[in-house]
């Protein structure tokens, strides 16, 4: 009689087990289900990121010629692109006084993303005759390799005896995050970006251009009259009854007669 319990201990035992091993048998099940699934959406999104490759290449093309036109355009405008990339509040942190000197030598500005779009972009400065470098054209080229690693080519600069702001800039000392701040640190110059090909990955200014700018220049080339059609309008809004301008209510006078 003493072996009865025993042998219903044991007997419920397995069966706690034999439960444990469906449920982990299910699981597994699942797991392997919710895995085929998975590769079936990453499927999906590889066939969609080749059709939106395919779109996206189509519609650059389609775009060339407007950007050609729009180009000519700016062409006839002086000073447009020093005064478009003066408005842009990133692009302006990394201009010093010497680099706007010299963007107002620049002419055309062009962006030309590579045939796959994936593997990077090129940035091309036309500058007309100037006292800083020899240099009519200059171009930063972004590239990510099969790894998706990414790195950066620049032209180098053919600078003028003594006009070297890259060297002139790093003697002084620039600041590390190369923000403007006249009153205590001396900025980088813009070319020391443009010539810095140490660190790809974290160059933000190149997709500034590229993704901003460059789709739409106009509206910083604007922004500074828009800035002051605005404070314009603010100034109306704060004009008080006084019409004669001479400080005295004529409701006040009224009541004090």
């Amino acid at each position: 009689m003493a072996a009865q319990p025993k042998v219903a201990k044991v007997e419920g035992k397995n069966k706690k087990d034999a439960s444990f091993e469906t449920a982990d048998k299910e699981q597994q099940e699942a797991i392997e289900k919710i895995d085929e699934v998975q590769n079936e959406i990453d499927r999906l999104n590889e066939q969609a990121s080749d059709e939106i490759l395919k779109v996206e290449q189509k519609y650059n093309k389609l775009r060339q010629p407007f950007f050609q036109k729009r180009s000519e355009m700016i062409a006839k405008i002086p000073n447009f692109w020093v005064t478009a990339f003066v408005n842009h509040p990133q692009v302006s942190a990394l201009l010093n006084d010497e680099d706007e000197e010299v963007f107002h030598f620049l002419t055309k500005v062009e962006v030309q993303e590579f045939d796959d779009i994936k593997s990077g972009y090129k940035i091309t400065f036309h500058f007309k005759e100037n006292e800083f470098f020899k240099n009519q054209t200059i171009s930063k080229e972004f590239h990510l390799n099969e790894t998706g690693e990414p790195s950066s080519i620049s032209t180098p600069i053919n600078w003028k005896n003594g006009k070297d702001l890259v060297k002139k800039y790093a003697a002084k000392g620039g600041s590390g995050d190369r923000k403007r701040n006249h009153e205590d640190q001396q900025p980088e110059s813009f070319f020391s970006w443009f010539s810095d090909n140490s660190d790809a990955g974290v160059d933000e200014l190149g997709e500034v251009i590229k993704d901003d700018i460059w789709p739409n220049p106009l509206q910083y080339y604007l922004a500074s009259e828009m800035d002051e059609d605005h404070s314009g309008e603010e100034g109306d809004d704060g004009v008080d009854d006084d019409e004669d301008g001479d400080g005295v209510d004529e409701d006040d006078d009224e009541e004090d007669s």
